[in-house]
């Protein structure tokens, strides 16, 4: 079930975080709407052909971007979609740690 709106109380953790990301998701949202996207295969690209020094950070901020975004809609995806939001981050985390251990 997927509702536009979270059922149930909100956390005040999520409160807070909800209320700090307000201007950034603002600005990201005035931003030509390809802007995210290209930001995202820029940072694949880096985790994935750069050197382990510059590779390693893009896949950490690529984690932490989507893990972030995953957070603010979480209360209003179906369970299908938080599970995609879920393995993507653990996917690049896991990219992050091989390319690490192969360094």
């Amino acid at each position: 079930m997927s509702s536009s709106q979270p059922t149930g109380p909100v956390s005040p953790l999520r409160a807070r975080i909800t209320k700090a990301s307000y201007p950034f998701i603002a600005r990201l949202h005035a931003m030509p709407k390809l802007t995210l996207p290209l930001v995202t295969l820029l940072l694949v690209v880096i985790g994935a052909f750069a050197p382990v020094v510059a590779a390693v950070p893009a896949l950490i901020v690529l984690a932490v971007l989507l893990a972030w975004l995953g957070f603010l809609s979480w209360p209003v995806v179906g369970t299908g979609s938080k599970a995609v939001r879920v393995f993507a981050v653990l996917v690049i985390a896991f990219f992050a740690i091989s390319r690490m251990a192969g360094s």
